[in-house]
């Protein structure tokens, strides 16, 4: 009867442990469904055009430049386009599938995890513990603050989704291992990769992961892997043509990202040295967690020297367990090359560092303490003349405490992290307090306090935006609208005049100019002011509007009409008050 009970439960052991994680999962992020959209949500999602028509695959698959989270990543767009078509800009649904996403990617990482543990390689020292430490590994990634931006700051998605496409990849390669019939595993890789490279480049290594893999879990060598395997590797290397093609097709993106961009590669290589101990140092105290660090450079050797040191002697530990320890060496593997295309030589010039960066890299530093901590005890009970495996009752109920009170206290750091996403003034006051030389930070930062009608904080964020770049055409749109807000309407003529002057097509701030001038009467100047808004954007149909009524002012009838009836095909609703006021002094009928 014991021995059916214990049949029973181990039969129950892997679906109830799934259900934890989704449990877990949807209670940690269960406050970050209300969240708006902040930062490059709005150029990504709320102002990409290609959301709009699902049925212009075309379209939706070649982002415009502006977009530029998800121009290069057709997969992810796509995602995007169907939130829209099913719930426009209703924030719920896009988070509700960013949920979705990270769920998914907690559960296949906890399959790819106990299906790596009952491989011959690892079975004798983890397998009669294989559910239990794949859950652990799953539940405390899955939980970490340090995901939050992967998951609630929506347009990263990009990440998340990419990280789920490499994992079901990996979890693919695991599976066709001493299987049977492994071709489905080996066309379910192959097209996971396909999708994830489609997604993200962060997907780039994961060939050559897998292929390492593979050598350590079969301890073959390499040529012999290559030799019985080369189906599935030629399949996986294949789809590093798509993603070429995909870069190819959108090298406006890498406006952004690349070399020749005002940023030298070498002072960015060097900065990434810090990134990689700070995203560390995350890993196991998560905190202060920031949305946006802006593009710090590391200059000066007392910058650079004791994290390259570090970051040196993390490699030549890789190198060192890949000979002795091999699979302790494929988890340094996995970290480094799942941060090489973010975190190496290419300069990414907006952003030197990101959290959402340690996505995947996050699932090698978990697994190595949780699976390191486990066999130094098996070591230690070894010692101690203990039976070593399988553990004693008292230390599983000791490791599912120290499991539950890690995770609990992951997940309610994660809970408290979503409240920061509720409002954008609560963001980027967090990301400023911690970043106070994050121009982005004090350029948002102003706008928000702006919104909330706080002018004096808002104009002292709009300054220190303007200390850090004296040449921010947007810094200076934003300045000018706070002092529109407060009716120093000369000072707000001054700071759009010099951010049309950085910029010239800049329809926002001509039109909110030519506001100014109307409001102050100067109609002639404010007519011209709309004039060049619509010149940049023909579709701006507010313009269209204002400039109708300051020709009704100037009496020139005939345009004014025109300029309503522009507003009529723009889809816009003209003023009632100015269409009847031009009928009766026009004697023109509606």
């Amino acid at each position: 009867m014991a021995k059916d009970q214990e049949t029973l439960w181990r039969r129950w052991t892997t679906p109830l442990a799934a259900l934890v994680l989704i449990a877990a999962g949807a209670a940690a992020y269960s406050n970050s469904l209300a969240g708006p959209f902040v930062f490059d949500d709005v150029r990504s999602i709320v102002s990409n055009p290609s959301l709009r028509n699902l049925a212009r695959l075309d379209e939706v698959l070649v982002p415009p430049p502006e977009a530029v989270t998800v121009t290069g990543r057709p997969v992810a767009n796509l995602t995007f386009a169907l939130n829209y078509r099913l719930g426009g800009e209703d924030v719920r649904g896009y988070h509700l599938v960013n949920l979705a996403v990270h769920l998914l990617a907690g559960l296949t990482l906890f399959g790819a995890a106990r299906r790596a543990l009952l491989l011959p390689a690892w079975r004798e020292r983890f397998g009669h513990a294989a559910t239990g430490l794949a859950l652990a590994v799953a539940l405390v990634w899955m939980l970490h603050p340090l995901q939050t931006e992967s998951v609630t700051y929506i347009v990263q998605r990009t990440e998340s989704l990419a990280g789920l496409f490499y994992l079901v990849t990996f979890y693919a390669v695991v599976r066709a291992i001493g299987s049977e019939r492994p071709g489905v595993w080996h066309a379910t890789a192959i097209v996971a990769c396909a999708l994830g490279m489609a997604t993200k480049e962060t997907a780039v290594s994961a060939p050559l992961v897998m292929l390492l893999f593979e050598r350590v879990a079969t301890r073959r060598p390499l040529k012999e892997v290559l030799r019985c395997r080369w189906p599935l590797y030629a399949g996986l290397a294949a789809t590093w043509v798509l993603l070429a093609a995909v870069m190819a097709t959108s090298w406006n993106r890498y406006q952004t990202a690349g070399f020749g961009l005002g940023m030298d590669w070498f002072d960015y290589a060097c900065t990434q040295f810090g990134n990689i101990v700070h995203y560390l140092r995350l890993s196991f105290w998560p905190h202060p967690l920031v949305i946006d660090y802006g593009a710090p450079l590391a200059t000066t050797a007392g910058q650079i020297v004791p994290s390259a040191a570090v970051v040196a002697l993390l490699v030549a530990a890789t190198a060192v367990a890949w000979w002795r320890w091999p699979g302790i060496g494929w988890l340094g593997v996995w970290f480094f090359a799942t941060l090489a295309p973010s975190s190496s030589i290419v300069p990414l010039v907006n952003q030197t560092a990101a959290e959402h960066r340690m996505y995947l890299a996050l699932a090698a530093v978990v697994a190595l303490v949780i699976l390191g901590g486990y066999a130094a005890w098996q070591r230690l009970a070894a010692r101690g003349g203990e039976t070593a495996s399988p553990p004693g009752r008292a230390w599983r109920a000791a490791a599912v405490v120290l499991v539950l009170a890690m995770a609990g206290a992951l997940g309610a750091t994660t809970y408290v992290r979503n409240i920061d996403y509720q409002s954008p003034l609560a963001l980027w006051r967090t990301t400023a307090a911690h970043c106070p030389d994050s121009f982005r930070a004090q350029l948002n930062l102003g706008a928000a306090l702006s919104d909330t009608g706080d002018y004096a904080g808002a104009m002292q964020a709009h300054n220190n935006a303007l200390r850090l770049q004296p040449h921010s055409e947007k810094a200076y749109y934003n300045r000018g609208m706070t002092y529109r807000l407060t009716g120093q309407l000369k000072e707000s003529i001054d700071d759009f005049t010099r951010a049309v002057r950085l910029r010239i097509d800049y329809p926002q701030a001509w039109f909110n100019r030519g506001n100014d001038f109307r409001d102050l009467g100067r109609y002639e100047e404010a007519v011209r002011d709309y004039s060049m808004a619509i010149g940049f954007d023909p579709s701006y149909a507010d313009s269209c509007q204002n400039r109708a009524l300051c020709y009704y002012h100037l009496r020139r009838y005939d345009e004014a009409w025109a300029d309503i009836a522009r507003v009529e095909a723009l889809g816009g609703t003209p003023s009632p008050e100015l269409t009847a006021n031009l009928t009766a002094v026009s004697g023109r009928p509606r």
